[in-house]
């Protein structure tokens, strides 16, 4: 039998991570994680060196890099996506919300 040992962090508002931890999480360098906040695709603010980010910034950035590796997209191009995907997924809601959703007929 083999043994695995798993290392996990928990990241949150009170445990954030940050531009070098972002960068390892998503087998990136930093300078990767500089060109998300700067196409938009997550957002910070003040010196890049005292960034933080939560887990919303880390899915987003995760699923920049499948849509660039599946896809051989462009930031731009992932950043678009996402935000039209987030867009779809927010109507959803509120059709579901509305009881106008498809599923429900």
């Amino acid at each position: 039998m083999k043994t695995v040992a798993v290392t996990a962090t928990l990241v949150g508002k009170d445990q954030p991570l940050s531009t070098g931890d972002l960068a390892r999480a998503c087998g990136a360098e930093e300078a990767w994680v500089l060109q998300l906040v700067k196409v938009g695709i997550i957002e910070a603010s003040g010196r890049p060196a005292d960034w933080c980010f939560d887990s919303a910034a880390l899915r987003r950035a995760l699923a920049a890099r499948d849509l660039q590796r599946d896809f051989d997209a462009s930031l731009d191009a992932a950043a678009l996506i996402l935000d039209m995907s987030n867009e779809i997924r927010r109507l959803r809601a509120r059709l579901r919300v509305l009881g106008l959703d498809a599923e429900a007929r």
